[in-house]
Order: C-alpha cells, then structure tokens, then sequence
C-alpha cells in the first residue's frame, strides 16, 4: 500500500481506538467507580426536603423574598439564614469572581456598602459584620458562610420565626463543617443543609 492512505489509515484506527478508549471506556470506568464508592456526590449531591430537589449542597444560591415586580433586584427573606455575596447571582452557569483588586474603588464601595446593608438587616454594629458577608467567594457559588456569621444571623432568624437563639445555635453546630484534614481552610456553615433544618422546627 502507498505510504499516503496507510498513513492516514494508521491515524483513523489510532483515532479510533483512543475515542473507543478515552471518550467511552474512561468515562465509563470512572463513572461506575464513583457511583460504587460515592452515589450522592457522584449524582451531585443534590439535598431533597419533603422528597422534592431543593438544590446541591455543593452549590450556594440566594434565600430570597417572592419577587412581585420581575424587574426589582432581589430581597433577603430574614427567615432564613443567607449566603456570602455573589458577583455572579448564584447562577451555575455564569459561576465566577468580580475581578475587582484590593486596590479597586469599585470594590471598596460595594464592600462597605454590603457592610452597611448586613448590619442593619442583623441589627448589629457594622463593625462586628464578619468578612466573609462583605466580599463574594472565587466562584460566587461558596455553599458556606463562617460561623461567626451564622452566629450573628441566628438573632435575626430566632426573632422572624419565634425560635430561642439558642436552639438556632446548636443546629449550627450540629451543621459545621470542620477544617479539611483538621488544617486546611476554615470551619464552615452549610447554609442549605442549615436552612433545611431550621424549616424542620417550624
């Protein structure tokens, strides 16, 4: 056979053979291994209440007030515990950071404006408004808030739903993720899980 066509040829079996490999047989074996091993996380640890998908554990998104006028920027509901910031909306799709520097003017007014907003939605000094509710995770889909800020929310949830704060304080610990191999990162609150089991208390 001429070297032209066997070269090509030899190219189309070896294409064919890695797509049969790589796009069929990997994904296969690597799908049944995490279905064996993790189920929940490998469907996407998605959090059912009352037997119907309310979202993903790993996935933030918004407690909101009903939106009445489609056109309004949304309310928090201060019946629920509420996420840090989002640059993105909690939008899976369009997941990502502001881009904004520690130099930006932007940033620095959106950061004591949200400073602002927080303490008097908590009732708190503007002072005590913990970071992590001031500046939008990397991804803007950071499904924790710090325990500081759950803690300082648990007021303001306790009085809107007639609950003792201390009630409210033991779910969040009962909630919190602990530093990853005991050192890395922070200890975190879910919100989700959080609000799933203050709706349980009524």
């Amino acid at each position: 056979m001429p070297t032209f066509p066997r070269t090509h040829l030899t190219a189309l079996r070896m294409l064919l053979a890695m797509t049969a490999i790589l796009g069929l047989a990997y994904p296969l074996l690597v799908t049944g291994i995490s279905q064996l091993a993790f189920p929940e996380r490998a469907d996407g640890s998605i959090v059912k209440y009352e037997g119907r998908p309310v979202g993903s554990s790993l996935l933030g998104q918004g407690f909101d007030l009903p939106q009445t006028d489609p056109g309004a920027p949304a309310r928090p509901d201060p019946k629920w515990f509420q996420p840090r910031p989002s640059a993105g909306g909690y939008d899976p799709t369009a997941s990502g950071a502001s881009n904004l520097g520690p130099d930006s003017a932007d940033l620095r007014r959106s950061v004591e404006e949200r400073r602002a907003a927080v303490a008097a939605f908590d009732g708190v000094d503007p002072a005590a408004v913990p970071p992590d509710a001031l500046t939008a995770s990397g991804s803007g889909l950071d499904p924790h808030i710090s325990v500081a800020y759950a803690r300082e929310q648990a007021v303001r949830v306790a009085r809107e739903r007639g609950l003792a704060v201390e009630e409210l304080n033991r779910l969040i610990d009962q909630h919190t993720d602990r530093r990853s191999l005991g050192f890395l990162g922070q200890d975190g609150v879910n919100v989700l899980q959080l609000n799933l089991a203050v709706a349980k208390l009524g």
